[in-house]
Protein backbone atom coordinates (compact mmCIF):
# COMPACT_ATOMS: atom_id res chain seq x y z
CA UNK A 1 0.00 0.00 0.00
CA UNK A 2 2.75 2.25 0.66
CA UNK A 3 4.91 1.51 -2.57
CA UNK A 4 1.34 2.12 -4.37
CA UNK A 5 1.14 5.85 -2.37
CA UNK A 6 4.64 6.43 -3.29
CA UNK A 7 3.71 6.15 -6.72
CA UNK A 8 0.92 7.79 -6.82
CA UNK A 9 2.47 10.67 -5.65
CA UNK A 10 5.43 10.84 -8.13
CA UNK A 11 2.50 10.32 -10.49
CA UNK A 12 1.14 13.61 -9.95
CA UNK A 13 4.40 15.30 -9.44
CA UNK A 14 5.65 13.89 -13.11
CA UNK A 15 2.20 15.33 -14.33
CA UNK A 16 2.27 18.78 -12.55
CA UNK A 17 5.62 19.14 -13.64
CA UNK A 18 4.82 18.09 -17.49
CA UNK A 19 1.49 20.48 -17.21
CA UNK A 20 3.74 22.77 -15.97
CA UNK A 21 6.00 23.04 -19.06
CA UNK A 22 3.41 22.70 -21.02
CA UNK A 23 1.86 25.66 -19.34
CA UNK A 24 5.18 28.02 -19.71
CA UNK A 25 5.81 27.22 -23.35
CA UNK A 26 2.28 28.09 -24.21
CA UNK A 27 2.37 31.67 -22.21
CA UNK A 28 5.97 32.17 -23.75
CA UNK A 29 4.61 31.45 -27.14
CA UNK A 30 1.76 34.35 -26.34
CA UNK A 31 3.61 36.52 -25.40
CA UNK A 32 6.24 36.33 -28.77
CA UNK A 33 3.00 36.20 -30.71
CA UNK A 34 1.61 39.20 -28.51
CA UNK A 35 5.34 41.06 -29.55
CA UNK A 36 4.67 39.94 -33.09
CA UNK A 37 1.92 41.54 -33.36
CA UNK A 38 1.94 44.96 -31.54
CA UNK A 39 5.00 44.96 -33.82
CA UNK A 40 3.54 44.21 -37.12
CA UNK A 41 0.83 46.94 -36.35
CA UNK A 42 3.44 49.64 -35.42
CA UNK A 43 4.73 48.94 -39.36
CA UNK A 44 1.80 49.44 -40.59
CA UNK A 45 0.92 52.56 -39.47
CA UNK A 46 -1.39 51.68 -36.32
CA UNK A 47 -0.51 53.18 -32.92
CA UNK A 48 -0.61 50.16 -30.30
CA UNK A 49 -0.01 50.89 -26.54
CA UNK A 50 -0.90 48.89 -23.52
CA UNK A 51 1.21 47.78 -20.14
CA UNK A 52 3.46 45.08 -19.75
CA UNK A 53 2.02 41.56 -20.48
CA UNK A 54 1.41 39.34 -17.07
CA UNK A 55 1.16 35.52 -17.40
CA UNK A 56 -0.93 33.34 -15.56
CA UNK A 57 -3.83 30.76 -15.91
CA UNK A 58 -2.14 27.71 -14.68
CA UNK A 59 -2.64 24.49 -14.07
CA UNK A 60 -6.18 24.44 -16.63
CA UNK A 61 -4.98 26.96 -18.72
CA UNK A 62 -2.55 29.57 -20.39
CA UNK A 63 -3.26 32.92 -20.32
CA UNK A 64 -1.43 36.54 -20.51
CA UNK A 65 -3.37 39.71 -19.67
CA UNK A 66 -2.09 43.04 -20.35
CA UNK A 67 -3.69 46.35 -19.31
CA UNK A 68 -4.20 50.17 -20.73
CA UNK A 69 -5.01 48.59 -23.88
CA UNK A 70 -5.38 51.73 -26.67
CA UNK A 71 -5.30 50.64 -30.68
CA UNK A 72 -5.75 53.61 -33.09
CA UNK A 73 -4.89 53.84 -37.07
CA UNK A 74 -6.50 52.13 -40.12
CA UNK A 75 -6.87 55.36 -42.09
CA UNK A 76 -5.60 53.55 -45.01
CA UNK A 77 -8.79 51.12 -44.83
CA UNK A 78 -11.31 52.88 -43.09
CA UNK A 79 -12.02 56.55 -44.06
CA UNK A 80 -11.25 58.35 -40.91
CA UNK A 81 -9.34 55.78 -38.87
CA UNK A 82 -10.97 54.02 -35.69
CA UNK A 83 -9.62 53.70 -32.38
CA UNK A 84 -10.69 51.54 -29.75
CA UNK A 85 -9.54 50.77 -25.65
CA UNK A 86 -10.05 48.47 -22.92
CA UNK A 87 -9.21 48.43 -19.26
CA UNK A 88 -7.52 45.21 -19.68
CA UNK A 89 -7.51 41.86 -22.20
CA UNK A 90 -7.01 38.81 -21.73
CA UNK A 91 -5.75 36.17 -24.11
CA UNK A 92 -5.86 32.61 -23.29
CA UNK A 93 -5.75 28.79 -24.65
CA UNK A 94 -7.60 26.28 -22.17
CA UNK A 95 -5.73 23.06 -23.01
CA UNK A 96 -8.75 21.49 -23.30
CA UNK A 97 -9.41 23.31 -26.12
CA UNK A 98 -5.72 23.75 -27.13
CA UNK A 99 -6.37 24.97 -31.04
CA UNK A 100 -8.37 27.98 -29.93
CA UNK A 101 -7.53 31.15 -28.91
CA UNK A 102 -9.89 33.68 -27.03
CA UNK A 103 -9.80 37.48 -26.99
CA UNK A 104 -10.94 38.77 -23.89
CA UNK A 105 -11.26 42.42 -23.17
CA UNK A 106 -12.78 43.49 -20.05
CA UNK A 107 -13.85 46.35 -17.73
CA UNK A 108 -14.67 49.47 -19.52
CA UNK A 109 -14.06 50.21 -23.37
CA UNK A 110 -14.35 52.57 -25.55
CA UNK A 111 -14.99 52.41 -29.54
CA UNK A 112 -14.46 55.69 -31.87
CA UNK A 113 -14.99 55.48 -35.92
CA UNK A 114 -13.74 58.46 -38.04
CA UNK A 115 -14.62 61.79 -36.56
CA UNK A 116 -17.97 60.21 -34.85
CA UNK A 117 -17.79 60.66 -30.95
CA UNK A 118 -16.51 57.68 -28.30
CA UNK A 119 -19.19 54.81 -27.80
CA UNK A 120 -18.53 53.55 -24.13
CA UNK A 121 -19.35 49.94 -23.28
CA UNK A 122 -18.74 47.47 -20.76
CA UNK A 123 -20.43 43.79 -20.42
CA UNK A 124 -20.55 40.49 -17.94
CA UNK A 125 -18.41 38.39 -20.62
CA UNK A 126 -17.24 39.39 -24.10
CA UNK A 127 -15.00 37.11 -25.91
CA UNK A 128 -13.72 36.35 -29.43
CA UNK A 129 -12.38 32.90 -30.11
CA UNK A 130 -10.11 32.30 -33.06
CA UNK A 131 -9.10 28.45 -34.41
CA UNK A 132 -5.26 28.45 -34.38
CA UNK A 133 -3.79 26.27 -37.09
CA UNK A 134 0.46 26.64 -37.50
CA UNK A 135 1.62 29.14 -40.51
CA UNK A 136 -2.46 29.31 -41.13
CA UNK A 137 -4.32 32.73 -40.89
CA UNK A 138 -7.50 32.15 -39.09
CA UNK A 139 -10.57 32.56 -41.58
CA UNK A 140 -13.16 32.78 -39.22
CA UNK A 141 -14.38 33.96 -35.68
CA UNK A 142 -16.63 33.59 -32.95
CA UNK A 143 -17.74 36.58 -30.48
CA UNK A 144 -20.14 35.41 -27.51
CA UNK A 145 -21.41 38.81 -25.19
CA UNK A 146 -23.70 38.90 -22.24
CA UNK A 147 -25.44 41.71 -20.72
CA UNK A 148 -23.53 43.97 -23.21
CA UNK A 149 -24.25 47.82 -22.42
CA UNK A 150 -23.18 50.50 -24.71
CA UNK A 151 -23.38 54.30 -24.06
CA UNK A 152 -25.11 56.99 -26.14
CA UNK A 153 -21.91 59.64 -27.41
CA UNK A 154 -23.81 62.19 -25.66
CA UNK A 155 -24.04 60.44 -22.17
CA UNK A 156 -20.66 59.93 -22.21
CA UNK A 157 -21.19 56.62 -19.90
CA UNK A 158 -21.99 53.04 -20.84
CA UNK A 159 -25.41 53.67 -18.69
CA UNK A 160 -28.91 52.62 -18.32
CA UNK A 161 -29.63 55.40 -20.68
CA UNK A 162 -28.17 53.59 -23.79
CA UNK A 163 -28.60 50.22 -25.70
CA UNK A 164 -28.23 46.68 -23.94
CA UNK A 165 -28.40 43.42 -25.62
CA UNK A 166 -28.82 40.66 -23.12
CA UNK A 167 -27.34 37.96 -25.28
CA UNK A 168 -25.32 38.48 -28.39
CA UNK A 169 -23.16 35.61 -30.50
CA UNK A 170 -21.82 36.14 -33.55
CA UNK A 171 -20.15 33.79 -36.39
CA UNK A 172 -17.97 35.38 -39.01
CA UNK A 173 -16.25 33.13 -41.85
CA UNK A 174 -14.10 34.30 -44.63
CA UNK A 175 -12.21 32.96 -47.25
CA UNK A 176 -8.34 33.27 -48.40
CA UNK A 177 -9.86 35.06 -51.67
CA UNK A 178 -12.92 35.91 -53.17
CA UNK A 179 -14.26 35.22 -56.79
CA UNK A 180 -17.13 36.95 -58.68
CA UNK A 181 -20.36 34.92 -56.98
CA UNK A 182 -18.32 33.67 -54.01
CA UNK A 183 -18.72 34.41 -50.35
CA UNK A 184 -16.38 37.23 -49.11
CA UNK A 185 -17.75 37.31 -45.81
CA UNK A 186 -20.54 34.63 -44.44
CA UNK A 187 -21.89 35.68 -41.19
CA UNK A 188 -24.53 34.26 -38.66
CA UNK A 189 -26.00 36.59 -35.58
CA UNK A 190 -28.42 36.40 -32.61
CA UNK A 191 -29.10 38.80 -30.37
CA UNK A 192 -31.42 38.27 -27.41
CA UNK A 193 -33.58 40.64 -25.20
CA UNK A 194 -32.62 44.25 -26.59
CA UNK A 195 -33.21 47.19 -24.41
CA UNK A 196 -32.86 50.24 -26.93
CA UNK A 197 -32.05 53.89 -26.05
CA UNK A 198 -34.52 56.12 -24.73
CA UNK A 199 -35.84 58.06 -27.11
CA UNK A 200 -34.65 61.48 -26.99
CA UNK A 201 -37.18 63.68 -27.07
CA UNK A 202 -39.42 61.08 -24.84
CA UNK A 203 -42.39 62.54 -27.12
CA UNK A 204 -40.46 60.40 -30.14
CA UNK A 205 -40.83 56.94 -28.30
CA UNK A 206 -40.33 53.60 -30.01
CA UNK A 207 -43.55 52.89 -32.19
CA UNK A 208 -43.20 49.30 -31.20
CA UNK A 209 -41.84 49.49 -27.56
CA UNK A 210 -38.68 49.73 -26.00
CA UNK A 211 -37.34 46.37 -26.22
CA UNK A 212 -36.58 44.01 -29.07
CA UNK A 213 -37.11 40.23 -28.25
CA UNK A 214 -34.89 38.70 -30.38
CA UNK A 215 -33.51 39.38 -33.37
CA UNK A 216 -31.59 36.90 -36.38
CA UNK A 217 -29.65 36.99 -39.26
CA UNK A 218 -27.64 34.74 -41.43
CA UNK A 219 -26.22 36.26 -44.88
CA UNK A 220 -23.12 36.70 -46.89
CA UNK A 221 -21.36 39.23 -48.88
CA UNK A 222 -20.56 38.04 -52.67
CA UNK A 223 -18.23 38.95 -54.56
CA UNK A 224 -14.48 40.27 -54.43
CA UNK A 225 -14.16 42.90 -51.49
CA UNK A 226 -11.04 45.19 -50.71
CA UNK A 227 -10.89 48.52 -49.78
CA UNK A 228 -7.46 49.73 -50.93
CA UNK A 229 -8.10 53.26 -52.00
CA UNK A 230 -10.90 53.87 -49.40
CA UNK A 231 -14.69 52.84 -48.23
CA UNK A 232 -16.51 54.12 -51.64
CA UNK A 233 -13.90 53.32 -54.10
CA UNK A 234 -13.97 49.48 -52.72
CA UNK A 235 -17.80 49.83 -52.66
CA UNK A 236 -17.83 50.86 -55.90
CA UNK A 237 -15.67 48.53 -57.59
CA UNK A 238 -17.43 46.18 -55.75
CA UNK A 239 -20.98 46.59 -57.06
CA UNK A 240 -19.32 46.92 -60.28
CA UNK A 241 -17.66 43.14 -60.11
CA UNK A 242 -21.44 42.06 -59.43
CA UNK A 243 -21.21 41.86 -56.11
CA UNK A 244 -24.55 41.21 -53.83
CA UNK A 245 -25.33 40.56 -50.50
CA UNK A 246 -27.67 37.52 -49.72
CA UNK A 247 -29.77 37.80 -46.62
CA UNK A 248 -30.37 34.09 -46.57
CA UNK A 249 -32.49 34.48 -43.35
CA UNK A 250 -33.49 37.43 -41.38
CA UNK A 251 -36.00 36.83 -37.53
CA UNK A 252 -37.46 39.57 -35.72
CA UNK A 253 -39.52 39.22 -32.43
CA UNK A 254 -40.56 43.24 -31.84
CA UNK A 255 -43.48 44.25 -29.90
CA UNK A 256 -46.63 42.71 -32.11
CA UNK A 257 -44.74 42.10 -35.02
CA UNK A 258 -43.25 38.37 -35.74
CA UNK A 259 -40.81 38.47 -39.24
CA UNK A 260 -38.72 36.35 -41.02
CA UNK A 261 -37.46 37.57 -44.45
CA UNK A 262 -35.09 36.74 -46.96
CA UNK A 263 -33.17 39.43 -49.56
CA UNK A 264 -30.78 39.43 -52.05
CA UNK A 265 -29.26 43.39 -52.09
CA UNK A 266 -26.62 45.16 -53.96
CA UNK A 267 -25.88 49.00 -54.54
CA UNK A 268 -27.63 50.97 -57.24
CA UNK A 269 -25.91 53.53 -60.05
CA UNK A 270 -26.51 56.35 -57.08
CA UNK A 271 -24.61 54.02 -54.95
CA UNK A 272 -27.40 53.69 -52.39
CA UNK A 273 -28.93 49.99 -51.25
CA UNK A 274 -31.61 48.34 -53.64
CA UNK A 275 -33.23 44.98 -54.09
CA UNK A 276 -36.19 42.51 -53.67
CA UNK A 277 -37.10 39.75 -51.12
CA UNK A 278 -39.71 37.87 -49.63
CA UNK A 279 -41.35 38.73 -45.67
CA UNK A 280 -43.77 36.29 -43.75
CA UNK A 281 -45.08 38.34 -40.81
CA UNK A 282 -47.64 37.99 -37.75
CA UNK A 283 -48.90 40.92 -36.23
CA UNK A 284 -48.11 42.94 -39.75
CA UNK A 285 -51.78 45.11 -39.39
CA UNK A 286 -51.33 46.01 -35.21
CA UNK A 287 -47.65 46.51 -36.48
CA UNK A 288 -48.85 49.40 -39.32
CA UNK A 289 -50.77 51.10 -36.88
CA UNK A 290 -48.35 51.37 -34.14
CA UNK A 291 -46.46 53.27 -37.13
CA UNK A 292 -49.02 55.29 -38.97
CA UNK A 293 -49.74 56.40 -34.97
CA UNK A 294 -46.14 57.12 -33.94
CA UNK A 295 -45.59 59.03 -37.75
CA UNK A 296 -42.88 56.82 -39.10
CA UNK A 297 -45.19 56.30 -42.01
CA UNK A 298 -48.14 58.20 -43.44
CA UNK A 299 -51.80 57.11 -42.36
CA UNK A 300 -52.43 56.90 -46.84
CA UNK A 301 -50.24 54.31 -46.42
CA UNK A 302 -50.97 52.40 -43.57
CA UNK A 303 -54.45 52.35 -45.14
CA UNK A 304 -53.39 51.07 -48.21
CA UNK A 305 -51.57 48.65 -46.75
CA UNK A 306 -54.37 46.89 -44.56
CA UNK A 307 -56.39 46.82 -47.91
CA UNK A 308 -53.74 44.50 -49.47
CA UNK A 309 -53.16 42.73 -46.10
CA UNK A 310 -56.86 41.41 -46.43
CA UNK A 311 -56.43 40.11 -49.40
CA UNK A 312 -53.31 37.95 -48.28
CA UNK A 313 -53.60 37.10 -44.64
CA UNK A 314 -54.27 33.56 -44.11
CA UNK A 315 -54.70 31.28 -41.06
CA UNK A 316 -51.86 28.65 -40.67
CA UNK A 317 -53.05 25.32 -41.47
CA UNK A 318 -52.50 24.20 -38.02
CA UNK A 319 -53.95 26.92 -36.17
CA UNK A 320 -52.25 29.81 -34.76
CA UNK A 321 -52.74 33.70 -35.90
CA UNK A 322 -52.87 34.98 -39.36
CA UNK A 323 -50.17 35.27 -40.93
CA UNK A 324 -48.68 37.22 -44.10
CA UNK A 325 -46.37 36.50 -46.77
CA UNK A 326 -45.27 39.97 -48.77
CA UNK A 327 -43.02 41.11 -51.49
CA UNK A 328 -40.63 43.48 -50.50
CA UNK A 329 -38.86 45.54 -52.87
CA UNK A 330 -36.20 49.14 -52.41
CA UNK A 331 -35.54 51.05 -55.16
CA UNK A 332 -34.72 54.55 -55.85
CA UNK A 333 -34.35 54.79 -52.04
CA UNK A 334 -38.04 53.90 -51.30
CA UNK A 335 -39.29 50.86 -49.65
CA UNK A 336 -42.52 48.77 -51.13
CA UNK A 337 -44.84 46.15 -50.44
CA UNK A 338 -45.45 45.12 -53.58
CA UNK A 339 -46.70 47.93 -55.16
CA UNK A 340 -47.64 50.19 -52.28
CA UNK A 341 -44.61 52.62 -51.29
CA UNK A 342 -44.01 52.29 -47.40
CA UNK A 343 -41.21 54.75 -46.38
CA UNK A 344 -38.49 56.49 -47.84
CA UNK A 345 -35.48 55.18 -46.35
CA UNK A 346 -32.52 58.06 -45.34
CA UNK A 347 -29.93 58.67 -48.19
CA UNK A 348 -26.37 56.58 -47.49
CA UNK A 349 -23.90 59.46 -47.97
CA UNK A 350 -20.58 57.59 -48.92
CA UNK A 351 -17.07 59.29 -47.25
CA UNK A 352 -14.94 61.18 -50.32
CA UNK A 353 -11.55 59.64 -50.80
CA UNK A 354 -9.46 57.49 -48.65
Amino acid sequence: MFRLLISLVVALALLAGADYLAWNWATQQMLVGYAAWVAGSRVQGWTVSSSEPQTGGWPAAARITVGDVFVSGGQADIPGGLAWSADRVVLGVDFFHPHVLTVAPEGRQRLRLADLPDIPYTADRLTVSLPMQADIPARSADLAADNLRAGLPASGTAGSSGLTVGSLTLHLQWPPTAQPKEAALTAGLRAEDIDLPAAQPPAQAWPLGPRIASLGLDGALEGPLSLTGGLASGAAAWRDAGGTVAVQRFTLRYGPLGLSASATLALDASMQPMGAGTARAVGLAETLDALAKSGAITAGAATAAHAVLALMTHAPEGGGPAEVEVPLTLQDRTLAMGRIPLARMPELVWPAGP
